[in-house]
């Protein structure tokens, strides 16, 4: 029997941001059982299923190099090839001991922990130009970005991969990505729009911010880009009713129940989980006439996902020499 392709490369993230979330900074203390058994467990599920899993990384402890390098160790013990982390404002050192124990590729935190782009810019340029990189700039090792949200630094350093939520979390909040459009072509090196098109949106007042307070060459330009990737904006009506009696029908939903209970996934990022039914405007149906951007946030996760995909291929084939370039200009 033909053993069968694989169609996606999976990368198996530690969860060490959740862990440390829930252990340092809800209960204020860390709970060393609890992190041995996490840990214990996320070495077993590997070996379980390293079959199936592409790249996996570290546990790393945030603002705690000794103890993440140490993990390391473990997983190279227990027969693991894990990708080691280190966080900006760490000490290089750290870089250069994953490289001399052979470690193929590194990870580097993001913005996330409290982090300024200046202060990144600073560490990071020295990290890339004195620890990663060669003489003449190619980087020894591939390098992952965490929580690489922000384009500029997307497009700055060599990376080989990087990770981010917000395109789930923009369309998750009724926004899609926009590339902007110059002499014939879709620009992907400069920052997107970020147009709100959920019907539900309270920013549909703010100029720029939603579709309909653009100007119709705008609209127009828009609406080009979603047809070229096979997507509409679609079409809602709504209605009041008593919500005690009132029962829906096909196609019908009370006003923002749907958005909101996609949230449920994102409780890490938007704070504490709020039920759909409290979120739902009071009374207000929503009759879906027509499936599409406004209506429907997987649609909405669809289009952001081709977005990234096409900045993806727009970008240097890896590897590409790391220069340090002015933080002049930069607008973002």
């Amino acid at each position: 029997m033909q053993k069968k392709k694989k169609e996606v490369t999976l990368f198996l993230d530690s969860g060490a941001h959740s862990l440390y979330m829930k252990l340092m900074l809800q209960n204020n203390t860390f709970n060393e059982r609890e992190y041995d058994e996490y840990f214990d467990n996320y070495i077993q599920f590997i070996k379980d299923n390293e079959q199936f899993i592409d790249t996996y990384v570290n546990l790393d402890v945030i603002n705690d190099p000794v103890r993440s390098m140490k993990n390391y160790k473990r997983m190279i013990k227990e027969g693991l090839n894990p990708i080691g982390v280190v966080h900006p404002g760490e000490e290089y050192k750290w870089i250069d001991q994953y490289i001399e124990m052979g470690c193929e590729y590194i990870g580097l935190g993001g913005l996330g922990q409290f982090f300024t782009k200046q202060k990144y810019y600073q560490w990071a340029d020295e990290a890339w130009a004195k620890h990663i990189c060669k003489s003449d700039g190619m980087p020894k090792v591939k390098v992952h970005g965490f929580a690489m949200t922000s384009l500029d630094l997307m497009l700055r350093y060599p990376w080989f991969s990087v990770d981010s939520t917000s395109w789930v979390q923009t369309g998750r909040f009724g926004n899609v990505y926009v590339p902007k459009y110059k002499r014939g072509q879709y620009i992907y090196n400069e920052n997107s729009l970020k147009v709100t098109v959920s019907t539900q949106s309270p920013s549909q007042k703010d100029d720029g911010q939603h579709f309909t307070t653009f100007s119709p060459m705008e609209q127009r330009q828009i609406l080009d880009y979603f047809d070229s990737k096979g997507f509409i904006m679609g079409k809602s009506e709504y209605h009041k009713e008593d919500r005690k009696t009132y029962k829906l029908k096909e196609n019908e939903r009370w006003a923002n129940s749907v958005d909101a209970d996609s949230c449920r996934d994102l409780i890490e990022n938007i704070g504490k989980y709020v039920p759909p039914e409290k979120l739902a405007t009071k009374d207000v149906v929503e009759v879906v006439i027509e499936p599409g951007l406004s209506n429907d946030y997987k649609l909405r996760d669809e289009l952001n996902i081709i977005y990234f995909l096409d900045l993806e291929e727009s970008m240097p084939k890896w590897p590409w020499p790391f220069i340090i370039k002015s933080n002049k200009g930069f607008a973002f």
